[in-house]
C-alpha cells in the first residue's frame, strides 16, 4: 500500500549522531508510482518536540501537536515500517510540498 502523505510507524534504529532515532512516526513522501515499484520509500520522520525550524510542519496527531521533521527526510527499506495511524490533511500535504519545495529546489 504505502500510500504518500501517509502515517505509519517506522523503526528508525540504527542510526548515527543526531539522526532521528526509535520507533516512532513518520510521513510516507515519495509517490505512489515510486512506492508501487520500489522496495524503499523516502519518509520524514515525526516528532513531539521540535524546536520552530522553518523546516518542520506543525500536524495534529491523535489529539496532540507533533512536528514533520523535513531536515531529516530518508530513505528506508519497506521492512521498517509497522501499522499505519492516518493519512495526513491535503492542508498539511500542501504545506509539506511547498517546504520541500523551497528548501531542496532552487
Amino acid at each position: 500500500m504505502n500510500t504518500q502523505y501517509e502515517v505509519v510507524i517506522v523503526n528508525l534504529d540504527p542510526t548515527i549522531g543526531s539522526e532521528i532515532k526509535k520507533t516512532r512516526p513518520c510521513v510516507i513522501i515519495s509517490p505512489k508510482e515510486l512506492n508501487d515499484n520500489l522496495k524503499t520509500v523516502v519518509i520524514a520522520p515525526i516528532t513531539s518536540k521540535s524546536k520552530p525550524y522553518p523546516t518542520r510542519i506543525k500536524i495534529n496527531l491523535e489529539n496532540k501537536d507533533n512536528w514533520v521533521v523535513l531536515d531529516q527526510i530518508r530513505t528506508i527499506d519497506k521492512q521498517r515500517i509497522g501499522k499505519t495511524i492516518t493519512i495526513l490533511t491535503t492542508a498539511e500535504a500542501v504545506k509539506i510540498k511547498e517546504i520541500i519545495k523551497e528548501t531542496f529546489v532552487d
